[in-house]
């Protein structure tokens, strides 16, 4: 059989959940920027290049212009839209009747076109119709019109999507004062957005040594996650500016870490800690290796340009027919010949049980190497939805294990017909960017992939390593502890992969007819001037130190050389008469027929060294020149051929 394009062999891949089916979940998001008279004053003035110039208005603006920007790229079936709420003038889809007063659509609920990114542009960079759009409501505003609107939207433009989210951003942190008939109605509209799945999430702004109380309105309007509570009791984050930060960058910050939907890896799996006693748990692709966007075929010969759509056909190669799936069998070379399984006998052979987390045991944290990973990890969580009290258990758990540095080693089935793995469950607590306060690494536990007997190899040769010295080693100290990052550890969120970037950024120009980039920011490239202004002394130091101990290593192996010629010049004793014959069945290593098969039954014949593994070949008149690997592979086929 031919197959007409290469397919991926999914057997291969089965516990692999691909970008593709990552992104699966289509997802909604609409912005709700506060226009008033706090959001629109300008930061005082200061000498400071770092300081704030925008307005907070504009700086929420922008931050949606750069979310627009990747999102019409990098998730090309996401909705958005923006509302500007307490706005003088309303505006909803050109309609006569407005029932939303004070609201001003400015970019309805859709996939972002090239004209949105324009518009937008325009009026974060140039102003354009700013005076006209940015003016605040001189009688007032109730935030039950926005939440309203908001699910008028979602209702009409998303209504199958499976994540739809409001994001408001606002500084006013009681807009109904002490109105309490506003507030009702504003906390009744907020729960028919929770009862249509709708996540409302708040970008409080602050200023300064200003708090944002939550307490005043929107503690009956946001909704937190009890399993977060349990986790982060009271964690609310808030964008400021001040400390070098510009309040653009904290806003950046804090939208960017929750701009992604939570789509989960698997939901309600049960975690087994004992027989009878289970928890539910969600699994979550905290890490996700980014590509560019699937490239597609366009047909350009008819009206209108159309997406060419590929198949797959399978030909019998000596007839050419077209074989249908169903004729298709897989098979399996074992030992020269094809084994052949149908469907329902391949999935028939991989039945390990329903998916599960299954904790077998616990060890010390130390004795889990850094090289032991063999994919990538997964993020769990409590979920409620299968077990009630699993936050309370799983938060316990997680405790327990960071007190005491274990870590837990489980038997892990993803998902139904999946192969089991085993996985350490490894604890971790929350970082936060020290500037910006948004968490880097979740606090929760991990489930950390660990390799089977049959997944380990062979290291190379070490024999020859050549050790360094004491003082070339206490130099390096200096240079090492000159170079850590920031905060000594590696934040993700601040190195942008150049290569992705700027692939978007061409297409970006293309796309929005804007003017090509002449290269990419690449913020991996290294800091040389400061590298050589904190640590130049110390590595020419170093270097000069490595020159004299590489001469005093040459100059002793060249004694060494000088040492062994003048052996050779002496008078060898006379080699003795090789053999000509061996007993029956035995090598020149003293290794019989049967104690070869024993070692092939066993697995070892890879522990012999070259220097044994060439006589026992020779003698069997096998070729005995190449690497080990080699000559272990004629050894087996010899063996399989004629013991």
């Amino acid at each position: 059989m031919a197959d007409q394009y290469e397919k991926r062999d999914e057997e291969e891949e089965e516990d692999e959940i691909g970008e593709a089916d990552y992104k699966a979940q289509k997802d909604a998001l609409i912005f709700a920027i506060d226009v008033s008279e706090s959001m629109l004053r300008p930061p005082p003035k200061s000498d400071d290049k770092k300081a704030d110039k925008d307005p907070p208005v504009y700086a929420a603006l922008k931050c949606a212009y750069q979310v627009m920007q990747q999102r019409i790229i990098s998730n090309p079936k996401d909705m958005m839209g923006i509302v500007l709420f307490g706005t003088e003038k309303t505006k909803y889809r050109d309609d006569q009747n407005l029932p939303y007063p004070h609201c001003y659509v400015y970019t309805d609920l859709d996939i972002p076109a090239a004209e949105d990114v324009k518009a937008l542009k325009a009026l974060v960079e140039e102003g354009e119709d700013s005076d006209e759009v940015l003016v605040p409501s001189s009688d007032g505003f109730q935030m039950s019109s926005l939440f309203f609107l908001a699910n008028n939207l979602f209702t009409i433009k998303a209504p199958n999507f499976g994540s739809r989210r409001l994001f408001i951003i606002t500084d006013n942190d009681n807009p109904h004062d002490d109105d309490k008939k506003l507030k009702e109605t504003a906390a009744y509209r907020a729960k028919d957005l929770y009862d249509l799945g709708v996540n409302i999430e708040l970008f409080a702004i602050t200023r300064d040594d200003e708090k944002f109380d939550f307490s005043k309105f929107y503690d009956d309007i946001i909704y937190r996650d009890p399993a977060i509570e349990e986790a982060h009791p009271g964690k609310v984050s808030t964008s400021k500016s001040g400390s070098g930060l510009t309040l653009l960058n904290s806003l950046i910050s804090n939208i960017n870490s929750r701009q992604t939907p939570k789509r989960s890896y698997f939901s309600n799996m049960p975690l087994e800690l004992g027989p009878g006693l289970q928890i539910s748990v969600k699994g979550y692709n905290i890490i996700q290796k980014q590509a560019p966007a699937r490239s597609c075929y366009v047909w350009l010969d008819g009206e209108k340009a159309q997406i060419a759509v590929g198949e797959t056909v399978h030909i019998a190669e000596d007839s050419a027919r077209t074989v249908q799936s169903g004729e298709v069998k897989k098979a399996y070379k074992f030992g020269g010949e094809y084994v052949y399984f149908s469907e329902d006998e391949q999935k028939s052979i991989k039945q390990f049980g329903g998916p599960i987390i299954r904790i077998i045991g616990f060890k010390d944290r130390s004795q889990l190497g850094f090289w032991a990973s063999i994919k990538k990890s997964i993020f769990i969580f409590p979920s409620e939805e299968g077990y009630i009290g699993s936050s309370r258990v799983f938060t316990a758990l997680w405790q327990k294990l960071l007190k005491s540095q274990k870590v837990g080693i489980a038997w892990h089935i993803a998902r139904a017909n999946a192969n089991p793995q085993l996985v350490a469950i490894i604890p971790s607590k929350a970082q936060s960017d020290s500037k910006t306060g948004v968490d880097v690494l979740p606090a929760g536990l991990w489930l950390y992939p660990i390799p089977f007997a049959d997944d380990l190899r062979e290291g190379p040769d070490q024999a020859n390593l050549v050790r360094t010295t004491d003082q070339l080693t206490d130099k390096m100290n200096k240079i090492i502890g000159n170079l850590q990052l920031p905060t000594a550890t590696y934040n993700p969120s601040k190195y942008p992969n150049p290569a992705l970037q700027w692939h978007y950024k061409i297409l970006q120009a293309l796309a929005l007819e804007e003017e090509v980039p002449d290269k990419p920011d690449d913020a991996t490239l290294p800091k040389y001037k400061a590298i050589h202004n904190r640590c130049g002394a110390y590595i020419q130091e170093w270097s000069r130190t490595a020159d004299d101990v590489l001469g005093m290593v040459r100059d002793a192996k060249a004694i060494k050389r000088e040492m062994e010629a003048d052996d050779e010049d002496e008078p060898r004793p006379a080699k003795k008469p090789r053999k000509t014959a061996t007993k029956a069945g035995t090598s020149d290593a003293g290794m019989t027929n049967a104690e070869l098969k024993k070692r092939y039954k066993d697995g070892t014949l890879s522990k012999l060294t070259v220097a044994e593994l060439k006589p026992i070949l020779a003698e069997r008149e096998i070729d005995a020149k190449g690497l080990k690997k080699a000559l272990v592979e004629r050894l087996e086929g010899w063996i399989e051929d004629n013991v």
